[in-house]
C-alpha cells in the first residue's frame, strides 16, 4: 500500500522557500515528488496552487539578501503595468553581491541612488521612472515605448514628466532613448496600437492623435478613434482578438464614423508584424501625399541592435513572438 506524503497544510497556500519547507518537516527528496512544483532556487509551491506572481515574488524575496531589488519587468508589474513579472524576474543587486543568474531569475548588478528605490506593498522595487530608464536600456526602442505608453494610458506619468526625469538622469545609460522616446508618449490602450504608430513615424508619416473622440456635423459623439489624422479625417483602428467577439458593436461604430464623414482604415496583428510596407501604402495614399515628419535619432531607432526599428533589415533580426499578432 502506498504511503500518503506528508503535506503541511500551511504550504499549500503560497509559494514557499527550502527553508520553510525543512521547517514544516519536509526534505528536498519529498520536494521532488509530484506534490510540488519547483519555481526557482530554492523556492516552491503546492502543484495545484494558482499562479499569482505577488506570493512567488514574495517567497523569492526571503530568500534574497539586503540591498536585492525588483527591476525590470518585474518592477513594472508592481506598479502595475501589463508585463509578465516572473519569466524571469528581474531584481538589481550591489556590484559585489554573491547572488548569481539561474532558472527564472535575471540579476544586473549596479548601485542603486536611494531616490531609485521604492516598496511596493511590501516589496523592494526600482521606482516607476527608473524602471522605464532600464528598460529603454535592456528593449528594443518600440518595446520600451510600449511599456511607457502602458504608463502614460494608466495615468503613472506623462511626456513632460518623462522628458524631465530623462533630462536629469543625463549621462546615465538609457537617458537619452527615454527623453527620445518620451517626445512619442501617448496613452495608447494597447501594445499593438504603440506598434503600429511606431511602424507609421519610422515610415516617415506624421504622427497621428492617439485615442481621439469623433464626433458629427451635430456635435454627437459617434466614435473613438485609436489614431486620427485630422487634417485627412481619416481613422485608423488596430482589431485585436477581441474584434470577433465584438463584431456588431465594431460594425455599428464604423458605420457612424463613415456616416460622419470620415475615412476609415483597420489593420490587425498580422498586417502589422508580417506587412508592414502595405500599411505603410495604404495610410499613405490615404493621406493624400508623401507626407515628411522628423524621424527618432540614431540613437532611439538602434537602442539595442536586435531590432529596434521596424525596416525589413532590422526584422531579420529580431523576431516579433507569435502571441503579438493575437
Amino acid at each position: 500500500m502506498a504511503r500518503t506524503p506528508f503535506i503541511p497544510r500551511e504550504l499549500t497556500r503560497r509559494p514557499f522557500s527550502l527553508q520553510e519547507a525543512r521547517e514544516a518537516g519536509l526534505t528536498l527528496s519529498a520536494l521532488r515528488s509530484k506534490t510540488w512544483r519547483r519555481l526557482g532556487r530554492q523556492i516552491y509551491c503546492h502543484t495545484d496552487l494558482e499562479a499569482d506572481p505577488w506570493p512567488v515574488l514574495s517567497a523569492w524575496n526571503t530568500t534574497f539578501p539586503g540591498g536585492t531589488v525588483f527591476a525590470g519587468t518585474t518592477a513594472a508589474w508592481l506598479h502595475g503595468l501589463d508585463l509578465d513579472p516572473t519569466n524571469p524576474v528581474a531584481i538589481v543587486v550591489p556590484p559585489t553581491s554573491g547572488i548569481r543568474p539561474q532558472r527564472g531569475l535575471a540579476v544586473r548588478r549596479c548601485d542603486l541612488r536611494a531616490g531609485d528605490i521604492s516598496t511596493v506593498r511590501g516589496l523592494p522595487a526600482t521606482t516607476l521612472f527608473r524602471t522605464l530608464l532600464d528598460l529603454c536600456l535592456q528593449l528594443p526602442a518600440v518595446e520600451a515605448l510600449v511599456v511607457i505608453d502602458m504608463a502614460v494610458c494608466a495615468g503613472h506619468a506623462d511626456a513632460a514628466e518623462l522628458s524631465l526625469y530623462a533630462a536629469k538622469s543625463k549621462g546615465r545609460a538609457g537617458s537619452r532613448v527615454l527623453r527620445d522616446l518620451s517626445k512619442l508618449a501617448a496613452p495608447a490602450e494597447s501594445p499593438m496600437e504603440t506598434r503600429l504608430r511606431w511602424l507609421l513615424i519610422q515610415a516617415g508619416l506624421p504622427r497621428p492623435e492617439v485615442q481621439t473622440d469623433l464626433h458629427d456635423d451635430d456635435g454627437r459623439f459617434v466614435g473613438r478613434a485609436d489614431l486620427f489624422y485630422p487634417t485627412a479625417r481619416l481613422a485608423i483602428e488596430f482589431d485585436g482578438g477581441n474584434h470577433r467577439d465584438r463584431l456588431v458593436e465594431d460594425d455599428r461604430r464604423q458605420n457612424l464614423i463613415l456616416n460622419a464623414g470620415y475615412r476609415l482604415l483597420r489593420f490587425t496583428g498580422a498586417d502589422i508584424v508580417h506587412r508592414a510596407d502595405i500599411v505603410e501604402v495604404q495610410v499613405r495614399g490615404a493621406l493624400g501625399a508623401p507626407a515628411r515628419n522628423a524621424r527618432l535619432t540614431s540613437n532611439a531607432r538602434n537602442t539595442t541592435g536586435r531590432g529596434a526599428r521596424l525596416t525589413p533589415k532590422a526584422r531579420k533580426g529580431w523576431r516579433w513572438p507569435s502571441w503579438l499578432t493575437a
